[in-house]
């Protein structure tokens, strides 16, 4: 059975916005939420001379880089572990060539 879509409101920088959201994401977006706000007031107390659209473009940026650097965290993990996957192969087989060698 498909979940039904939940309407909520979420508030960033002081604007209304009306999303329709999977309920096991609820959470998921209102966290998000709160972060862009928290990052928007502090480069508002930052940069008091700028304006609402400067603070959200440097949070949006801030967390964007975010992303960028947890996504490439988890590819360097992926990559690692294949690494070592391959290194324990390489090793099971060389030693069973060693093992195995009519010169051993």
């Amino acid at each position: 059975m498909e979940e039904s879509k939940l309407s909520i409101r979420v508030n960033i920088a002081e604007r209304y916005y009306p999303l329709k959201v999977e309920r096991n994401d609820e959470e998921q977006v209102r966290l998000a939420t709160k972060l862009v706000n928290e990052k928007m007031l502090s480069f508002k107390q930052l940069y008091a001379n700028k304006d609402v659209q400067d603070w959200l473009a440097l949070a949006s940026l801030f967390l964007a880089l975010k992303a960028v650097e947890s996504e490439r965290n988890q590819n360097m993990a992926a990559a690692t572990k294949g690494l070592q996957d391959l290194d324990s192969k390489l090793s099971e087989f060389l030693d069973y060539a060693a093992e195995n060698s009519e010169y051993a």
